[in-house]
């Protein structure tokens, strides 16, 4: 009989920790024997050592040592990021219910009393391995989950999504202050009929990831693209006092590096980028069906923002009154006039933005 049953994807790692050298020697042997790879440590504070160095799959741990006991030393793997889910069973010579819940409050996953036969030590590894294998799984699964959700909504979406799926996976939204960025490629269409879809492809994708990554940099959250535009937005899901100023801090940002873009091929020289924002109360959630939603803002504030990015000439980033009353501080901006906003019965008052205030 082997100690690991077939699902479990390789051979498994088992930490002897004893004082005794005796008791090290056998279990080194018979688990050896079972096919584990077996490493030993004399006491806790070598355990702790030997096992975050190289984390096993299941640890073996004597209660009763020196400078540090097993119920210490496993309290301090449970806290350990590299050891917290690897499971612990502790080994007592004492068999009342004191020092079992004294293992189970350190966090043990199981214990067993000398003398003990080694069909069930055998028997509680084996089980120990298992919980491993599936811990494993599932965290993989998560890890997984979390790179796919990252390709498609911001971090802190998918965090919010992982933390609480019930509430942030169902349809619906909720009233939030936000600052809504668009952002759009001036010149791209007849970028297109100039140069092959392979090549036209390639080069929207080179700018989306420069332009995205400054969003993501100013802790925005990215909604979508839209053809050779990119929406964003600040306030959602989790808001803070310095929305709106990270929103036009990744406007000039983004202007900045689009700048550097151009200077570095002569490709792109014909392009431009034109962006706009508004702040305001909107709708935000997930909008769609049961099998397909998409994690969004809608309102009138969002319409105000992209009708601004789209009167921005190429270089220009146009800020409504509403956005520049949070942050005109800190920000050098021009008035313009005021301007009538398609589909909206009332004008908005417009500024160009220039840039942050260095004083």
């Amino acid at each position: 009989m082997e100690l690991a049953d077939p699902s479990f994807p390789r051979k498994p790692k088992v930490l002897v920790v004893d004082d005794d050298r005796l008791n090290r020697d056998l279990l080194e042997t018979y688990l050896t024997y079972l096919g584990a790879q077996v490493s030993t440590a004399y006491d806790g504070l070598h355990a702790l050592e030997v096992a975050t160095s190289d984390p096993p799959d299941v640890i073996v741990l004597d209660v009763a040592m020196p400078r540090m006991t097993g119920i210490e030393a496993c309290k301090y793997l449970k806290a350990h990021p590299s050891t917290q889910f690897v499971p612990v069973v502790i080994v007592t010579a004492l068999d009342g219910d004191e020092e079992k819940i004294k293992a189970l409050e350190a966090g043990a996953d199981d214990f067993i009393t000398k003398p003990y036969s080694p069909v069930l030590l055998l028997a509680r590894l084996r089980s120990s391995l298992k919980l491993k294998h599936l811990n494993d799984q599932l965290r993989g699964r998560n890890q997984l989950l979390r790179q796919v959700l990252n390709r498609y909504v911001a971090e802190e979406v998918t965090e919010a999504i992982l933390i609480d799926p019930e509430k942030h996976l169902r349809l619906g939204g909720e009233t939030r202050d936000v600052t809504v960025l668009f952002a759009d490629i001036r010149g791209f269409t007849r970028f297109t009929e100039q140069h092959t879809a392979a090549r036209t492809v390639e080069t929207l994708n080179h700018i989306f990831a420069e332009l995205t990554r400054v969003i993501f940099k100013q802790r925005g959250t990215f909604d979508k693209y839209m053809g050779d535009a990119i929406m964003a937005f600040y306030g959602a899901p989790f808001p803070g006092p310095d929305d709106p100023l990270r929103a036009v801090q990744t406007a000039l940002e983004m202007r900045s590096v689009f700048e550097g873009l151009r200077a570095q091929s002569d490709e792109l020289r014909d392009l431009g980028l034109g962006i706009g924002l508004h702040s305001g109360e909107a709708t935000v959630g997930n909008v769609g069906s049961e099998t397909v939603m998409d994690y969004t803002v809608i309102g009138d504030t969002v319409n105000v923002a992209q009708r601004l990015q789209e009167g921005a000439r190429s270089g220009e980033i146009l800020i409504s009154a509403a956005t520049y009353a949070r942050v005109g501080e800190h920000v050098v901006a021009k008035l313009l006039e005021t301007r009538p906003i398609r589909g909206r019965t009332e004008s908005v008052t417009v500024y160009a933005l220039q840039g942050e205030r260095k004083d």
